[in-house]
């Protein structure tokens, strides 16, 4: 093939090896910032003209064909060490630019990550963040995502991760409901309140509690029985809920903070610690690569710093 011909086609292999790397058009799609359709339209002129079929496609994934695979492989590496070469030539600049693509939880992104994003995007103007807000468990890597914003109890072994702040279950209500209902002086008292829930498969109905530190020698852990007008798969729902009076919420302390510092919401039970309804620790995760954009580099630092003290209400 003329040498000018195939000048012309390595835009073409470069998103052949993206879109290896991303699984799916759509992913890889997402990853280049240009449309599904653009990106098959590229793969489509790429296989006619090496005449000879590189990709298989299904409605959900790509599977590649040995030409395919071996193409992929044999660029691959290249592309990678022009992209780690320019990415730190460009940084010498000391500027950080460039999207960056978060998935964060809806509750914790609404109400504490876009909050804290003017004072991190006014220090870098040139870098803008899209965000997915989903509490679905999204795959970094596969969907494009630089990184993600995690409500766990541990670490995913899978990338890179970094510890934020420790988070908390809190029990609240309004203090109209407790002059109306009575206020709950342990958790056993909860069987005869209206409580509002975060559905489970496997405790839907009940709630689990610990005694603090300072009790541990005086109680034992104890799990009751709870039931209510509203369940929701939602925080923010069943703060909403507490909030108009319907009920007692077991709500994680991000979602609760705001309504508890303004004395919208009081805390019940303080010397009893609810576990096993919500994760214990906030994680911002990334996918394991060579060379990391000075973006995500300070985006993550800038968490980091942002999270440190958590949530106290």
């Amino acid at each position: 093939m003329d040498p000018e011909k195939i000048e012309g086609l390595w835009t073409h292999l470069h998103w052949l090896t993206v879109l290896a790397e991303q699984g799916s058009f759509t992913a890889a799609a997402a990853r280049l910032g240009v449309s599904k359709a653009a990106m098959s339209q590229r793969i489509a002129e790429l296989e006619r003209a090496a005449g000879v079929s590189l990709v298989q496609r299904t409605t959900r994934s790509v599977r590649f064909t040995e030409a395919g695979q071996q193409l992929v492989d044999d660029t691959r590496g290249q592309y990678e060490h022009i992209a780690t070469s320019f990415s730190n030539v460009r940084d010498q600049a000391g500027v950080a630019r460039g999207l960056i693509r978060v998935t964060i939880p809806v509750a914790l992104g609404r109400q504490q990550v876009i909050p804290r994003l003017s004072q991190f995007l006014r220090a870098h103007p040139e870098v803008r963040v899209q965000l997915d807000l989903s509490d679905r468990l999204s795959s970094i890597a596969t969907e494009g995502f630089d990184l993600a914003i995690r409500h766990s109890t541990n670490a995913p072994e899978t990338h890179v991760a970094w510890k934020l702040c420790d988070t908390r279950s809190l029990i609240v209500a309004t203090r109209a409901y407790l002059k109306r209902r009575g206020t709950p002086a342990s958790p056993w008292d909860l069987t005869a309140h209206d409580c509002l829930s975060y559905p489970r498969a496997q405790s839907a109905n009940t709630w689990s509690f610990e005694p603090n530190t300072s009790r541990k020698s005086a109680a034992s852990p104890v799990t009751v029985n709870i039931s209510g007008p509203v369940a929701a798969n939602n925080s923010e729902a069943l703060r909403d809920a507490a909030l108009d009076d319907l009920g007692i919420a077991l709500l994680p302390d991000f979602t609760a903070q705001a309504a508890v510092r303004a004395g919208k919401l009081i805390v019940l039970l303080p010397e009893w610690r609810p576990v096993g309804a919500f994760a214990e620790r906030i994680y911002v995760v990334r996918p394991y690569a060579s060379h990391v954009p000075r973006a995500v580099k300070f985006f993550v630092d800038y968490l980091r710093g942002a999270f440190t003290d958590g949530f106290p209400c």
